[in-house]
């Protein structure tokens, strides 16, 4: 099992900057892939970034030139956000994505951080 724990969400002003974190713990062996999701009200979760064991990182065309997602091995993950728009407003989701040694493939999510922009 994964564990995941997000942090670092909160209120900030259009423009502004916040740096999410998602601490994983427990069996991280074999998580080839971590990344970023969200889910803004009464919409579906939508993808915002990933980055996979190698370090390539992909972006969502809404967030990309103003989020950066890095990891330190999969430990710790990081959603870095700026010039935040209030569109950005969601709850913010980590996942872990793991092949184990069949090529089956586990996904563990995190319980959420809120990130509210104003405008």
């Amino acid at each position: 099992q994964v564990r995941l724990e997000e942090s670092g969400g909160g209120l900030v002003q259009a423009g502004g900057s916040l740096r999410l974190s998602c601490q994983a713990s427990g069996s991280i062996s074999r998580i080839n892939v971590m990344g970023w999701y969200r889910q803004a009200p009464g919409k579906q979760r939508e993808w915002v970034a990933s980055i996979s064991s190698g370090g390539s990182t992909n972006y969502a065309d809404s967030v990309k030139g103003r989020f950066t997602i890095s990891s330190d091995n999969a430990k710790n993950t990081y959603l870095q956000m700026n010039n935040l728009k209030p569109e950005d407003t969601a709850v913010y989701y980590c996942k872990a994505r793991k092949t184990d040694w069949e090529g089956v493939q586990y996904d563990y999510w995190g319980q959420g951080t809120h990130v509210t922009v104003s405008s």
